[in-house]
């Protein structure tokens, strides 16, 4: 009886809510990380649109060695699309309808929810929505992977570990936030070393900078500090062992522009040199606020026991949660 009021009152709280008018408090979102609901018709799921949808949604993450989908799909017809499933996390909604005058794309934040991702695709017919589909696919991941960062983020400035964040800012002028359960595990002039670090995962952050030479953004540089580094901060277990670049799979690097701020970003595989132990990596590479130096804020993952999309994607949120020591103090 608890359970059925318990729904009723959610349902009720989201009939209230539909429209998103303001001044409205939305519920919250419900669902588990990077789990999607595809709202779309049975035929267009089991046809042409529906592997194009699975074949975008959830391909094999890129950055890991065995096969995780990047998110988990739930499909939903439309006429079972009822209020309960509308405070989803994420949502892909396909409206198909001969009487669409304007096929579109619109990507809405906290439509039935907060804090919500909607991805709406509008078209007259299921080839129509395809063709939106293939021609915004980038977009469209990238919308949802950022929701699903953006949720972690403001889940770890909610229970932060302060003091981290002000040890790295008296070094690098600025800090990611971490959430409590982090703790410092080694500090230097030039390097910080912090971990999550529970009895099957070990989720951490590495902080490091090194001087900036000529067109230092390059991956071959890039992986040279990197290994530079490691080899001297991040001991294996057993003597003459010590963290290093894998090359299978092989590293590869994209520039990305976020929040205002430039930076490199190289995804692979971390080892550990004359040792078994391996993992997927993460590292962002940008300038020092004066441009002398060059800053590295790496994530990187060891769970042997479990899959790691979810567990690697937390740990990379907290690189995206930089933020410069004088720009914090500027808006206070």
């Amino acid at each position: 009886m608890k359970k059925l009021t318990a729904i009723l009152l959610a349902a009720l709280a989201l009939f209230n809510s539909c429209g998103n008018r303001k001044g409205v408090l939305l519920p919250n979102v419900s669902g588990k990380a990077g789990e999607v609901i595809v709202v779309m018709t049975k035929a267009d799921w089991e046809g042409a649109l529906g592997n194009a949808t699975r074949d975008i949604l959830a391909a094999d993450c890129p950055w890991l060695p065995l096969r995780e989908p990047l998110y988990t799909l739930v499909n939903i017809i439309p006429g079972d699309f009822v209020n309960l499933f509308k405070i989803h996390r994420n949502i892909v909604y396909f409206d198909v309808n001969p009487q669409v005058s304007e096929s579109t794309v619109k990507l809405v934040k906290d439509k039935w929810a907060t804090p919500q991702c909607l991805v709406y695709i509008a078209a007259a017919t299921s080839d129509e929505a395809l063709a939106l589909l293939k021609d915004n696919s980038a977009k469209i991941t990238s919308y949802i992977e950022q929701a699903e960062r953006n949720r972690v983020i403001s889940n770890t400035l909610h229970y932060e570990e302060r003091p981290l964040a002000q040890q790295v800012s008296e070094i690098f002028g600025g800090s990611p936030h971490f959430p409590i359960g982090y703790s410092l595990k080694k500090k230097t002039s030039n390097f910080v070393w912090i971990a999550d670090e529970k009895q099957y995962t070990n989720q951490a952050v590495l902080i490091y900078k090194y001087p900036a030479d000529d067109d230092p953004l390059q991956l071959d540089k890039i992986l040279a500090h990197r290994n530079a580094t490691l080899k001297a901060n991040v001991p294996g277990m057993f003597e003459n062992t010590y963290m290093t670049t894998g090359q299978i799979p092989e590293p590869y690097i994209e520039y990305i522009r976020y929040d205002g701020r430039d930076f490199a970003q190289v995804r692979g595989w971390w080892e550990v040199e004359n040792d078994y132990m391996a993992g997927p990596f993460v590292s962002h590479s940008f300038y020092s606020k004066d441009g002398k130096d060059i800053i590295v804020t790496e994530a990187f993952l060891y769970a042997p026991k479990y899959d790691k999309r979810q567990y690697l994607r937390q740990v990379e949120s907290l690189l995206y949660s930089w933020e410069w020591a004088e720009e914090k103090k500027a808006e206070k």
